[in-house]
């Protein structure tokens, strides 16, 4: 009965959505410019905090790079692939989201790995094809060590980083991160919850009305 009311209540969201505009929250704290006019008065600009430049290799061995999503949504998270908890089942929703938009052009999806050592492009290769996805519109990443991690920690603000003690031997967390075409991130989801998942799909379609 429980569950029968949840999905009535999606269902409800979801239509309510479709037919009203949400103006999504923008996350990350701006960086405030100042610049010194010809009269001498100060003016200040504000930047919202945006995914910094980066260069990675996706599981066809092309680079990818922020000019890789020009003019598109995308959604991204952190994993790696012998992870023994919580990568099977992000994936499993994360599938749910990709699916959902599988036939739209200007939504992408990115899986940074943050075991490059292990996560060859090869493996992700394979990795890809057992998800049976289209590996043009959703790219699994690996690179450089140290850029994975400050991509993680300076851009999508989220936890990546090696640990003894995390089971794997790695520790990161569960979030999807919803990117807009201005490279601000507009929403966090934990990618374990499918409720999460669906308040996700329901952020992208109101994303999509805003341009």
């Amino acid at each position: 009965m429980f569950k029968k009311n949840i999905i009535i209540l999606l269902s409800f969201i979801l239509f309510f959505c479709e037919n009203k505009r949400i103006e999504l929250p923008i996350y990350g704290i701006p960086i405030i410019n100042s610049r010194i006019l010809e009269n001498g008065s100060v003016t200040y600009d504000t930047l919202d905090h945006t995914i910094q430049n980066f260069k990675l290799f996706n599981q066809n061995g092309d680079i990818i790079s922020n000019e890789t999503f020009n003019n598109k949504i995308y959604v991204a998270d952190f994993f790696f692939t012998t992870c023994p908890t919580i990568c099977r089942k992000m994936k499993r929703n994360l599938l749910h989201v990709y699916k959902t938009y599988e036939d739209n052009k200007s939504i992408s999806f990115v899986s940074h790995t943050i075991d490059p050592k292990n996560d060859t492009i090869e493996k992700l290769k394979e990795y890809s094809k057992n998800l049976e996805i289209n590996d043009e519109k959703w790219h699994f990443l690996t690179g450089d060590l140290n850029e994975i991690y400050n991509l993680g920690e300076n851009s999508y603000m989220v936890a990546a980083m090696e640990d003894n003690k995390a089971p794997g031997g790695f520790l990161h967390g569960s979030a999807f991160l919803l990117v807009d075409t201005e490279r601000r991130i507009r929403g966090v989801y934990d990618g374990t919850s499918r409720i999460e998942t669906n308040r996700l799909i329901i952020d992208i379609n109101n994303l999509i009305k805003s341009y």
